[in-house]
């Protein structure tokens, strides 16, 4: 184009010749016509050559630098209709090109009229622009230069200037928006250049920009392309044949590299024209708001309900709800992209928090939660893979980085921060933690859960706002309805392990009370199963996931979450069926995965495929060939295993004991199943049938749903799949391996559920029968591995990994078979010398190898080697225990014993005096000895008896200071201690293994007198009172522990004389919580295991006034697992055809039997006073016997019992013979008589606060009472003057009736709460307030200074006790004297875990009484840890109850209590019933006193009053009016206390050594016959 002429410049020294200077305006050159009259058309190709020139030459010419004149011919030619609709198009490309030039050339005034204008744009909007869509075009170039040329020029602002153009501007932006929605899902080949996406977005942020108003339709096409994020709304168009709003949750988090172009085209045109945006969105949201308002209004007047706002029915209309989703769903998306865009609508979005309808608010809740949270339309990003299986797990740093593709759609992202940017709003959010409705709490506390994972969206809270919503979560997790528990527990889970760590640990971790991890864990024991599944699962796989962490010595990991497998396993206190289904599960499949490691076994022998290999391992090839998967397994659990706590420790190895008792009923259920042939049976129909009948139902009771296990079993025994069950053994047997395990579990799961026989759901039945029997974790595989981490200590696992193999050894010995050798040769290794000490670990070692000896003696190696390593342990051994278990190695293993037992002998006795080297496990080698080789010990017997009398027990070589209290606890023990225990096993064992029958009396009443006299005397021997204290409570113990052992055998068990019994029974009240603790843990294991006879169930229930309330817990736990078990033993009797008289009816009421015993020891208590307030002490003890006893079943057998006992006088201590109408000493009969009134009247009391009823029991009259407690009273009339009168003070029947009344009150409110069952935290926070302490006997004061009680309680029995306070609280095992009361109840005050019986006022009394109507738990809690249990010497006792105590009772349907379907007793009664099988017998009661209550609705006839077969010989008045002296202790039995030690000692001194022989029957006692306890 020639330049514009300018004029020459002149200087003066110059002259230039002045010329005239003709300046023109350029103008188009081209001049050929572009139109053409109707009939004479312009032919195609010379149409486009001429646009062609057209445009070419006037893409050239520059804005005013060309005559506008020009133009005008040209712009209206191209105007014209021919061209504007001309069917080429190419010419219509053309003209758009030059049109759009003219446009540009003429700015800013066009040269088109309006309707003219209307025609170009609507040519160029529907045909021009749309072509964009398709880049392979041919006259693509001249759409793109029409589109660039509108953009730059701005041209397009021209539709807004035509009249009624909102069609134009809809099409257009629907056009664009379509252009680039399609360009999105085309080819990468057909993708639109970037120019054009930004040209389109230019020209519509100007159209935004310039347009007075925008068209409604064209705001919801922007704001409707921020939903393209949504696969809801995205994702039925991607295939064919999906239904219209389902959404493939793998397809809809495929991974995008970048936002969609509409997406990003509409986030530019609002973040361009914010203000404009976001008044045009509010009135958008305000439109769809108003009328959702408007209908609901509409709707709640049209109500009849016009109370309940948050009735559905009130609320929008169906169609309304779609649409307010849908703008909600907007909302989010629109904070992500264009946050400025809702600042007119966060207002009122807040105002939709606070209204009354539930779904407004609902939605108002989530949807700013989730703009906090910076979470799209798209949703929240997918929950972290927690795998607790995968190998090898990931480490601290690693939590950090996500190994999911990051989702552009799904990644949490927030321009700003919310809670600064609208504080208000933010505050209203908050507050909506206390809505009236749990549906808003669940979603408020969803919303919490994904802001504190997002970090608000990635822009952080401040740690004040952090600290809050975690507070806020904990909260949740305790909220009062089990939807919002539920919601904070998924809140939970979607929480990384490294938030987890870093944001909930810093609340606190999992044993920090109220913090969030502590409060969810508080939900595995929550009232609700399903918050106990979310929960558990939660809490297991976050442990899996970490315990590599933990295992690497991550202090941070393991503070916080170590404690986890504890609080699950706890959960199996609650003794539910759901629950122990529940645990089965997790800990298989979370807490030690089947398939963990997936990795191949570097033994196994290569294969097509691999069991234990998953899909996308983590370890292969060359890495995986050097990996160990058991030994990687072993780890796992011992890792587990060393986390526990006391109780969970139980749990687990109780859990380990019960696979091998539990096999045995499968297997027997398989033979039965293969017996029964599907039904096809040749002989003994009925026999096999009820055999498999019975199996089926006592397999279906561990189970819940108990129909539908019995249903599905017997499917299982129809089908009669012999592949089936051959695999189900391979699950069970011993020698199998774990990869044989493993695969078995995997094949017989596949082959349940593809087999058409078997019924739907059967797995379900199975699996957790598998899981229970299988050899998982004492499996053989793991044997190796196990020994190796004892030996070398990695990783600090030597300490549990000697535990398990002592464990192992015990429970299922067969698989350690095929690594015996390497144990021995183990043992080897570590045999001590002169010049060495063996390993610390190696008493383990040894206990494990005794045990398996003792049941495979011929797999222990006889070589002289192995020989001489034990003999060293038994010289050498440290500790002295070492000694013991070698001896019982070498007992039972050797083939030459009767030498290798003299020979040890001879060496032990070498020079053995107190003080020599190795005395101490030289004295513990011939306590063994002693007992598996009495006849070996020969003439040293005597010798042997000796020095443990003379030299050991009479001799006090440790001198203490005299003014330490005189009874304390130590929690090491010194030398001579240490050796007076072993001197005591010493006289024990040479007692025990006594077989002589006719001097067994002889040889064992000197043992029986000294270890009495050391449990009456708390442990003092030395007749100047000179034992240290530490000693004492050592020696109480040890001689209480040998008396239950003595005990075993019913020639031994005779021996005890009741008197006796009675002061054993006080260990169980000793004022050191250690002795009592261990007395019951011991005694309570004996019982479960049958050791014991019946008559020592009676000492658990002088628990009543423990102080610990995790001992009196476990005790009542315990309590009720026996009375359950015993419950199911009655039940199965009930069904058998089997004869009643079998031995399972004997021992089915056992606990009820036991109640005239109970009360014939609380008759010669210490304690026992006749004032009414002494005697609602002893009704505390009735009250806790009742509570963990009675139940609508039995209660009436009970009540009979403690009636009939006033039929009868005391045999214990007889009173003497009246004479002069006064009676001497203290008559104990009057005593029972009170009791049995006081029992009777608490029994009524009981009835009636349960609303039950009391059933006359007419086969009871000739019901008879233990004849060693209770002998017939032979006077007639002093028979009636002792039923007919009542022994009871006044006063007592209204206290009592107080005491019951509040107690089951307060059980019952405190039964509304919801808490967790089984926290010992809880129990002892119960406890929080203390009183007055009780006071508690000192053995030796209370027999020198007694001084009768004349008030209440503070009141001291001995003028000579302490009764100084001392300045804070006992610490447990501590003996810091106080007063005391002569049962040994400690009297100082209770605060934590000190272990003292505190005096207690009435509430706490009560409260204390409230506790024992709790939760039941079914899993016995007691422990033991001394080795003298597994020594040999209990050989002789075989377990024959399958209830250890180390395992959950057989949770039956009388699990929740012994009330459930134990029958009553309906046999007919015979004259004399014989010792073996006692026939049921049944009589009518003896009236009941006149002065206590009746029954509630039956009584006893005036007929069942006993007959005495002679008048009464004495005065019946005199008798009757006489009181006993309660200062004065028992005669009988007692007398002689302060001098018996010497005597004792003395007397076994003089005892020569006796051979063996036949054994003694006990003492013959005429027990209940329908009750069926024998003696």
């Amino acid at each position: 184009m020639p330049a514009r002429a300018r004029p020459a410049s002149s200087t003066a020294t110059e002259v230039v010749p002045q010329e005239e200077i003709v300046t023109m305006m350029p103008g188009l050159q081209f001049n050929e016509a572009l139109s053409w009259r109707a009939g004479k058309a312009i032919p195609v190709a010379e149409l486009l050559r001429r646009l062609q020139a057209l445009s070419k030459e006037m893409r050239d010419m520059e804005q005013e630098e060309n005559e506008r004149q020009s133009f005008t011919r040209v712009a209206k030619e191209l105007a014209s209709p021919n061209l504007l609709t001309h069917k080429d198009k190419g010419v219509k490309a053309w003209t758009a090109a030059c049109l759009v030039d003219i446009l540009r050339l003429c700015a800013p005034d066009a040269p088109y009229t309006e309707q003219q204008l209307r025609d170009i744009f609507t040519m160029l909007i529907t045909s021009i622009l749309p072509a964009l869509s398709d880049p392979s075009n041919a006259y693509n170039v001249q759409h793109a230069y029409v589109l660039q040329s509108l953009s730059q020029v701005k041209s397009i602002v021209l539709v807004t200037d035509i009249p009624n153009s909102e069609n134009l501007v809809l099409y257009l932006f629907t056009s664009f928006f379509d252009i680039l929605s399609r360009s999105s899902r085309a080819s990468s080949e057909e993708h639109l250049p970037k120019n054009v996406e930004y040209n389109m977005t230019s020209i519509l942020v100007t159209m935004v920009d310039e347009s007075s108003s925008l068209p409604q339709e064209a705001v919801d096409t922007i704001v409707a392309q921020f939903l393209r994020t949504d696969p809801r709304v995205i994702g039925p168009s991607h295939g064919k044949g999906k239904k219209n709003g389902t959404v493939d949750e793998k397809q809809s988090t495929l991974v995008l590299k970048e936002l969609p172009p509409a997406y990003n085209m509409a986030k530019m045109i609002c973040n361009s024209c914010e203000d404009k945006m976001a008044r045009e969105i509010s009135k958008y949201f305000n439109d769809v708001i108003v009328e959702a308002s408007a209908s609901s209004h509409q709707n709640r007047r049209s109500s009849r309900d016009m109370e309940d706002a948050d009735d559905p029915a009130l609320g929008p209309t169906e169609d309304d709800l779609k649409e307010l989703y849908k703008a909600h769903r907007l909302l989010r998306e629109l904070w992500r992209a264009c946050p400025a865009v809702l600042q007119n609508v966060i207002p009122q979005l807040e105002a939709e928090l606070s209204a009354e309808n539930l779904q407004l608010r609902l939605l108002a809740t989530e949807t700013l939660g989730d703009i906090i949270s910076g979470i799209g339309a798209a949703g929240p990003p997918p929950p972290p893979i927690i795998d607790p299986a995968a190998y090898p797990q990931m480490n601290l740093s690693e939590w950090s980085e996500s190994p999911q593709p990051i989702n552009l759609l799904t990644k949490p992202r927030s321009p700003q921060s919310f809670p600064q940017a609208h504080p208000h709003a933010y505050a209203s959010f908050l507050s909506r933690r206390q809505d009236k409705s749990a549906v808003i709490r669940s979603a408020w506390t969803v919303a919490i859960g994904r802001i504190l994972t997002t970090s608000a969206g990635g822009v952080g809270l401040s740690p004040s706002d952090q600290q809050r919503l975690v507070e806020d979560l904990s909260r949740m997790l305790n909220d009062a309805d089990e939807k919002v528990r539920i919601a904070a527990i998924k809140a939970v889970a979607t929480f990384s392990v490294r938030d987890i760590i870093d944001k909930l640990g810093s609340d606190g971790s999992v044993a920090t009370a109220g913090s969030v991890l502590s409060n969810l864990a508080e939900r595995v024991k929550d009232r609700k199963h399903t918050v106990r599944v979310e929960a558990t699962w939660v809490l297991a796989r976050l442990w899996g996931v970490a315990s590599g962490e933990i295992a690497a010595g991550n202090e941070q990991v393991d503070s916080i979450i170590g404690a986890t497998p504890s609080k699950i396993l706890h959960a199996a206190y609650i003794a539910d069926l759901e629950i122990n289904v529940l645990l089965d599960h997790v800990f298989f499949e979370a807490l030690l995965p089947l398939s963990y490691p997936p990795i191949k076994s570097k033994t196994a022998k290569p294969t097509n495929g691999d069991s234990q290999r998953v899909k996308d391992s983590q370890t292969n090839g060359e890495e995986s060939k050097s990996l160990d998967p058991d030994k990687i397994r072993t780890e796992r659990f011992l890792l587990l295993a060393k986390s526990l706590d006391e109780r969970a420790s139980k749990i687990f190895f109780a859990r380990c004991a019960m696979q091998a008792q539990l096999s045995k009923y499968l297997t027997a259920y398989l033979q039965s199943c293969e017996d029964y042939n599907n039904g096809i049976m040749d002989k003994n129909e009925a026999q096999i049938k009820d055999r498999l009948s019975k199996l089926i139902n006592e397999l279906a009771k561990l189970l819940p749903d108990q129909s539908k296990v019995s249903a599905d079993l017997w499917k299982f025994a129809k089908m009669h799949d012999r592949r089936a069950y051959q695999l189900i053994r391979f699950c069970m047997a011993p020698e199998s391996d774990y990869r044989t395990v493993f695969k078995a579990l995997k094949e017989l799961t596949k082959r349940i559920e593809t087999l058409p026989a078997a019924p739907s759901g059967l797995m379900d039945t199975l699996t957790p029968l598998l899981y229970r029997t299988s050899i998982l974790i004492y499996n053989k595989s793991h044997v190796p591995a196990i020994m190796e981490f004892s030996r070398t200590d990695e990783k600090s696992l030597g300490s549990i990994a000697h535990e398990l193999m002592k464990d192992i050894s015990s429970r299922t010995p067969e698989v350690l078979k095929a690594h015996v050798s390497e144990l021995c040769r183990l043992l080897q290794d570590e045999a001590p010398s002169p010049d060495k000490l063996n390993n610390a670990g190696a008493i383990d070692d040894l206990k494990a190898c005794a045990a398996f000896a003792r049941k495979f003696p011929s797999e222990i190696p006889q070589d002289q080697e192995f020989i001489q390593a034990m003999t060293s342990f038994a010289l050498r051994g440290s500790p002295p225990e070492t000694a013991k278990h070698a001896i019982s190695i070498l007992m039972a293993a050797s083939k030459k014993k009767e030498v290798l037992a003299k020979d040890l002998v001879r060496r032990c006795m070498k020079n053995l005096k107190y003080g020599s080297p190795d005395f101490l496990p030289r004295l513990a080698a011939l306590s063994q000895l002693s007992l598996l080789a009495p006849a070996e010990l020969g003439a040293e017997s005597d010798t042997i008896i000796d020095i443990a009398t003379k030299e050991i027990l009479l001799q006090v070589r440790t001198t203490f200071d005299k003014g330490l209290e005189r009874y304390q606890w130590a929690a090491s023990i010194d030398e001579e201690c240490n050796a007076k225990c072993w001197a005591l096993k010493i006289l024990t064992n040479k007692i025990r293994s006594h077989r002589d029958a006719s001097t067994l009396q002889k040889v064992a009443d000197p043992v029986y007198t000294l270890l009495t006299t050391l449990v009456s005397n708390e442990g003092e021997l030395s007749t100047e009172n000179s034992t240290p204290p530490n000693h004492k409570s050592r020696l109480r113990l040890t001689a209480a522990r040998l008396l239950l052992k003595l005990c075993f055998s019913k020639p031994h068990e005779g021996l005890l004389k009741p008197a006796a019994f009675n002061d054993l029974a006080e260990v169980a009240q000793d004022a050191l919580f250690p002795v009592r603790s261990s007395f019951l843990q011991r005694l309570k294991k004996y019982l479960a295991q049958t050791k014991l006879p019946p008559r020592f169930y009676i000492m658990p229930f002088l628990l009543a006034f423990e102080p610990d309330e995790v001992l009196k817990a476990e005790t009542v736990t315990w309590i009720r697992s026996r009375a359950a078990f015993f419950a199911s033993l009655k039940s199965q009797q009930a069904t058998s055809t089997v004869s009643k008289a079998q031995p399972a009816s004997k021992a089915s009421t056992i606990l009820e039997s036991v109640f005239a015993r109970l009360l014939s020891l609380l008759a010669h208590h210490p304690d026992f006073g006749d004032s009414a307030e002494e005697l609602l002490d002893s009704a505390r003890y009735i009250m806790f016997y009742l509570s963990s006893v009675a139940n609508e079943d039995n209660i009436s057998l009970i009540f009979h019992i403690a009636q009939r006992v006033k039929g009868y006088r005391d045999a214990v201590s007889p009173s003497p013979t009246p004479s002069g109408g006064s009676v001497h000493s203290i008559d104990y009969s009057e005593r029972l008589y009170a009791l049995s009134d006081l029992a009777q009247q608490a029994i009524h009391s009981f009835i009636d606060a349960h609303n039950w009823s009391l059933q006359t029991l007419p086969s009871l009259t000739r019901l008879t009472l233990p004849r060693s407690l209770f002998a017939e009273i032979k006077d007639h009339e002093l028979a009636i003057i002792v039923a007919e009168k009542n022994f009871l003070p006044e006063g007592v029947k209204e206290g009592l009736e107080i005491q019951i009344r509040n107690t089951l009150r307060k059980s019952k409110s405190g039964s509304k709460k919801r808490k967790s069952e089984g926290a010992e935290d809880s129990l002892k926070a119960k406890k929080a307030k203390t009183a007055r302490s009780l006071p508690i006997r000192d053995g030796k004061a209370t027999k020198e200074r007694k001084k009768v009680r004349t008030s209440g309680k503070g009141e001291s029995w001995d003028e000579g006790a302490n009764e100084s306070e001392p300045d804070s609280a006992r610490e447990r095992g501590s003996s810091e004297v106080r007063e005391r009361r002569r049962s040994g109840r400690v009297s100082a005050v209770a605060t934590g875990p000190g272990k003292s019986y505190a005096e207690r006022d009435d509430e706490e009394d009560e409260r204390e009484l409230e506790e024992l109507n709790g939760p039941d738990e079914s899993l016995p809690t007691d422990d033991d840890n001394d080795d003298a249990d597994a020594g040999d010497e209990d050989a002789d006792v075989p377990m024959s109850n399958p209830d250890n105590e180390d395992l959950p009772t057989p949770p039956t349907s009388e699990s929740k209590g012994p009330s459930a379907t134990t029958p009553k007793p309906n046999a007919k009664a015979k004259a004399k019933p014989s010792p073996s099988t006692r026939p049921s017998s049944r009589a009518k009661p003896p009236a009941a006193s006149k002065a206590a209550a009746p029954p509630p609705k039956a009584k006893p006839t005036a007929a069942s009053k006993p007959k005495a077969a002679a008048k009464p010989k004495s005065n019946g008045k005199a008798v009757a009016n006489a009181k006993p002296a309660p200062t004065q202790r028992p005669v009988a039995g007692r007398a002689t206390r302060s001098r018996g030690a010497a005597a004792a000692a003395a007397a076994v001194e003089a005892e020569p050594n006796a051979g063996g022989g036949a054994e003694l029957g006990g003492e013959e006692d005429s027990e209940l016959s329908e009750v069926g306890e024998s003696e």
